[in-house]
């Protein structure tokens, strides 16, 4: 992993390694040849907290939309629906998250990734960009984990 850039979430510092790229959902796309990586950035990481469930609703081999709907996730703190981060076809699935999804909340950036695909579509963001994101959304993002989005 090469060098990271900081996000603070208030006390946390949230690192993102600037040898891959990211979606603006919140994950890291790590290109090796003509097939990316994927797994959560350390922001959805630290936002999610305690994943201990995860399930696929598409095979090995689907080809998908941007946006498509490819899983679930629960956590300590949420329960979400896992959307592609760009179109492409989805090659393979880190089967042994499936039955112990620790390894995402303990090394986010290497053992805990969650999908290869062959992909198209938008561009992802560089580290930078990503952190630009970030800010831009942080005063939002504080608000709703504190259920203060009426104030």
């Amino acid at each position: 992993m090469s060098d990271a850039l900081v996000f603070l979430m208030g006390n946390f510092a949230a690192s993102f390694p600037t040898d891959r790229q990211y979606a603006k959902n919140h994950m890291w796309a790590l290109p090796e040849g003509d097939v990316i990586r994927f797994g959560f950035s350390a922001y959805a990481v630290r936002l999610l907290q305690d994943v201990y469930f995860l399930d696929w609703i598409v095979e090995p081999d689907a080809v998908v939309n941007e946006k498509q709907q490819l899983g679930a996730i629960e956590s300590k703190k949420a329960e979400s629906d896992l959307y592609a981060p760009l179109a492409g076809r989805l090659l393979q699935f880190n089967q042994e998250l499936l039955s112990d999804p620790s390894s995402i909340n303990v090394d986010t950036y290497g053992a805990g990734w969650l999908f290869t695909m062959q992909a198209s579509g938008a561009p992802l963001l560089s580290p930078p960009e990503y952190i630009e994101h970030l800010a831009s959304v942080w005063e939002v993002t504080q608000r709703t984990i504190k259920g203060q989005m009426n104030e």
